[in-house]
């Protein structure tokens, strides 16, 4: 098992982008597919617990936000951000990216360089 952690859409540009920058540094990384290993409580909490972004970043507000009549509002705080990550995964930002004791939202993707450099 590997110190480094991507949550990871293979759908996603940005998601690419955290593997290709992991690849090209020779970094060893676990891939977590998200939306098919749906990630638990205690796993998003520990996701939480090491971020070091606002935690409301952990949210995409994108179209399905918005068309499931969210407001952001509702998400800057720990236990309602882990509630709709567990119930709708696909909300989960991406790509996360965790290593050791820090976990970032990889966008920009400068950030993943950074934290895996």
């Amino acid at each position: 098992m590997s110190d480094v952690t991507i949550y990871h859409n293979p759908h996603c540009h940005a998601s690419q982008n955290a593997i290709a920058i992991a690849d090209q540094l020779g970094v060893s990384y676990d891939v977590i597919l998200y939306m098919k290993q749906r990630p638990d409580r205690a796993g998003l909490g520990e996701i939480a617990d090491r971020l070091e972004d606002p935690i409301a970043d952990l949210v995409r507000k994108d179209s399905l936000f918005k068309r499931l009549g969210l407001e952001e509002a509702d998400y800057v705080e720990r236990e309602p951000v882990i509630e709709l990550l567990l119930q709708r995964p696909a909300l989960l930002q991406r790509p996360v990216v965790v290593r050791g004791d820090r976990a970032i939202v990889g966008r920009p993707k400068e950030r993943i360089r950074a934290l895996l450099a």
